[in-house]
């Protein structure tokens, strides 16, 4: 079996009396999306938290290409090749396409900025941008205010900002958030075709972009993974049906 490029084991987190993880293992294998859904309140962030090293688990281990990375923070995470996009988007609205994916290039080059040496004139760190941006068909909007752009232009905006980290993984937390149909849609089509840059771990609560697009699907609940598999699995899961999908199914 091909070792995963990211995963997790039995990581476990308390609040005072709640256990917002309870013992999560799960991986993530090339060249597949796997999605993580749950009700509010299920663990789901808490868990990214964990995952992407903004929160220290109580127990358990974090491994990212065959490396224990648990005791490592974000930037150490980013380096090492995880990238994440948000929920609620981190980009500089006022700034251009292009800064917004140079700032990401930045990062990747573990240099510090240069007051001397602004970043803009960097030729490689330009060109890491500017292909970053062509991947994800944004080229011809690189001068563009950031604040102009469309939500699923920004989505697409967060996506080149992690690629300028060469990424190993994708963490995505709700990247349909906010958008419409039309939209939701174009970024299922645009997510389906990523994958093959990089496997990618989904917190999604849009259920028809999951079932479109999930290889494999672990379901949250009170902290726990209740069931791990295929869409056709979990559609057929009584407990899933009673502890989350319900009618969505």
């Amino acid at each position: 079996m091909t070792e995963p490029v990211l995963a997790t084991h039995d990581l476990t987190k308390s609040f005072g009396a709640l256990r917002a993880s309870d013992g999560i293992s799960i991986d993530l294998r090339p060249g597949e999306i796997h999605a993580i859904i749950g009700p509010n309140g299920a663990g789901k962030s808490t868990l990214i938290h964990q995952i992407c090293g903004g929160l220290r688990p109580d127990s358990g281990s974090v491994r990212l290409l065959g490396r224990d990375v648990t005791a490592e923070g974000i930037a150490a995470r980013s380096r090492a090749g995880l990238g994440r996009t948000f929920q609620i988007s981190a980009l500089a609205m006022e700034d251009s396409v292009l800064q917004n994916a140079m700032l990401g290039a930045l990062g990747h080059s573990g240099r510090p900025w240069r007051f001397w040496r602004p970043a803009h004139a960097d030729a490689d760190l330009r060109a890491r941008a500017e292909d970053s941006l062509r991947r994800v068909g944004l080229a011809d909007h690189m001068h563009m205010r950031t604040a102009n752009l469309s939500h699923g232009q920004r989505r697409q905006l967060e996506v080149a900002v992690a690629l300028t980290l060469d990424p190993k993984a994708f963490i995505m937390d709700e990247p349909m958030a906010g958008l419409g149909a039309e939209g939701s849609a174009l970024l299922t089509r645009f997510l389906d075709g990523l994958r093959a840059e990089a496997p990618i771990l989904l917190v999604e609560h849009d259920m028809d972009a999951v079932f479109a697009l999930a290889d494999r699907i672990s379901v949250l609940v009170y902290g726990r993974v209740i069931a791990t598999g295929s869409a056709r699995d979990i559609r057929a899961s009584a407990e899933v049906r009673e502890a989350y999908l319900g009618e969505e199914a």
